[in-house]
């Protein structure tokens, strides 16, 4: 008797796995093995101080974006408070203690945060998916968790008890004037509990009444997946996009974009603000802590595109969206 599928058969999803649709695979054991044997990170400082600076007065109707660290984000909203993959540990890796240390404290503190009614997690990585985070989050919000595909386990384990799974395109509606859509993202899953490819990965669109947000997540560029985001579900009022991680190229291309093709997805969505994310947090790859933001500067201004129209903030840093 032949079992059948845990989710539906589609084009990223063979009844076992996940994948990408334009890709067969990345990256394999040998890929990894090749670049830790050859990897020539730049050296990180240890520890660096930073110091917030004030955040923009928030009106009763408005949005404010804050950047925390590395790819989370506090959305307060009119309909709701948003994290995005909260990340509050020592370490990304297993239990918050093993792995890259972080080299800066979070811009806002946990007890500092306000009442939060929503999780977004976008796949299952350390850097992304921190459960000791998550578990205190759980415990003092009790707030709605939203993933993609066969992330229920990991937010079960951390004490959620209210969550939504989406695959692909799938959108919770949570109230007449709010709606989360997970959107596809080229990237991969994999960590101890769970096999690789076995939960999916993605972002988030969300619209809160007349206002459109676009979390990207972790993912390399695809020519054809990012113009279809901003035709299906509109150009973005404010899209928050990875611009670290990216080297060497010959890896992490299809995995992670650079700050060049960071400024393609900002065209190619439409967005009308954009926010720099993923990077100087934690050292994930090769290159130096602060090249990322230099080669964003750069990419910008070879594109004309000014720099107010995708910023790059400290840790602590917000923005509020305007009329």
């Amino acid at each position: 008797m032949t079992r059948a599928p845990r989710y539906p058969i589609s084009d990223h999803y063979d009844g076992r796995v996940f994948r990408n649709p334009n890709l067969t695979g990345i990256p394999s054991l040998y890929e990894i093995l090749r670049w830790k044997l050859t990897s020539r990170p730049a050296r990180w400082p240890k520890s660096i101080t930073i110091r917030p600076p004030p955040r923009p007065p928030l009106a009763a109707d408005g949005i404010r974006a804050t950047w925390i660290n590395h790819a989370t984000f506090l959305l307060e909203t009119p309909q709701g408070n948003f994290l995005t993959d909260p990340v509050y540990s020592t370490c990304c890796g297993p239990f918050g203690r093993i792995g890259p240390r972080r080299v800066h404290a979070p811009g806002i503190s946990l007890s500092d945060l306000p009442e939060i009614h929503f999780v977004l997690l976008s796949h299952d990585h350390y850097d992304h998916c921190d459960l000791p985070t998550l578990r205190l989050l759980s415990q003092a919000h009790e707030p709605l968790a939203i993933t993609p595909l066969g992330n229920h386990d990991l937010l079960t384990r951390a004490g959620f008890s209210h969550i939504v799974e989406l695959d692909w395109w799938q959108t919770h509606s949570h109230t007449p004037n709010l709606s989360i859509t997970v959107t596809p993202s080229q990237h991969w899953s994999n960590r101890l509990s769970g096999g690789r490819y076995s939960r999916l990965w993605g972002g988030f669109f969300i619209k809160a009444g007349d206002r459109r947000l676009y979390f990207v997540g972790d993912t390399g560029y695809d020519s054809t997946l990012f113009t279809s985001v901003g035709s299906k579900l509109g150009s973005p009022d404010l899209a928050m996009i990875p611009i670290g991680a990216y080297e060497p190229r010959w890896f992490m291309r299809e995995q992670h974009c650079d700050p060049a093709e960071a400024v393609q997805i900002h065209c190619d969505v439409g967005s009308r603000t954009s926010l720099a994310m993923h990077w100087g947090t934690f050292q994930l790859t090769d290159e130096d802590r602060d090249e990322p933001p230099r080669a964003l500067s750069s990419a910008l201004a070879k594109a004309k595109i000014a720099p107010g129209d995708f910023q790059i903030m400290e840790p602590g840093g917000g923005i509020v969206l305007s009329n």
